[in-house]
């Protein structure tokens, strides 16, 4: 078997080590040396955009938000379900991960950054969240391993009850914030629905029916 390459290093504003491997036709990224995100088990990243942007396959003007670009594969989801007439916006902290979509990724997802719909905004999710208008019908957020990981300190705020006030004054009518989720977090599902967002849970498979189950956290602001 051949061994892994490093094709690509960066480090995000607060030190963290993102690593671009390749091994053969695989791609894997790291975050402190711990997998982030391999090319080949997708399967739950897709169903992010899948639950996230459900409500909107006829929506007119539709507008999305996608916390973190990866190597493009909840990009791609949410454009296969998404309108002609859709805007989807991608916050993407890393500029290097956008280069690295643009150079090696980029055939994994089909493309999806060479889309008319995407455009993406170098910067924390959070902060383009807060930046960028007239809201958004959808936010999907794909940033670290879920709600209670690691590799950004500024991922506290985006979790926390600050950041996700601030998604849900974000929210159109109607809008939906789904959450990527290594793990099942109950204290994550409280601090939603303390902040008057209806919460379901859905778990989903990372690969086919026999893939680690990971879940998809889908809150709908009540009222």
């Amino acid at each position: 078997m051949n061994p892994w390459e490093t094709i690509g290093d960066a480090t995000t504003p607060d030190g963290t080590r993102i690593t671009l491997r390749r091994r053969g036709h695989e791609f894997l990224l790291l975050a402190d040396g711990r997998s982030l995100m391999p090319s080949t088990i997708t399967g739950s990243e897709e169903a992010l955009a899948t639950i996230g942007c459900r409500h909107l396959k006829t929506r007119r003007e539709a507008r999305v938000l996608i916390g973190g670009l990866g190597m493009g594969f909840t990009v791609r989801a949410a454009l296969d379900v998404l309108p002609a007439d859709a805007t989807v916006v991608v916050a993407e902290l890393v500029p290097d991960v956008l280069a690295w979509n643009q150079q090696y990724l980029g055939h994994l997802a089909k493309e999806p950054l060479a889309d008319t719909r995407v455009r993406v905004e170098i910067g924390d999710a959070l902060h383009v969240l807060r930046t960028v208008t007239p809201g958004f019908d959808a936010v999907l957020l794909d940033v670290d391993n879920g709600p209670a990981e690691f590799a950004a300190e500024g991922n506290d705020a985006l979790y926390g009850r600050a950041g996700l006030y601030s998604i849900r004054q974000a929210l159109r009518p109607g809008g939906v914030l789904a959450v990527w989720s290594a793990w099942e977090d109950r204290r994550f599902a409280r601090r939603l629905d303390s902040l008057g967002y209806a919460v379901t849970l859905e778990r989903v498979r990372s690969h086919g029916r026999r893939g680690a189950r990971h879940f998809i956290y889908r809150a709908v602001p009540r009222g």
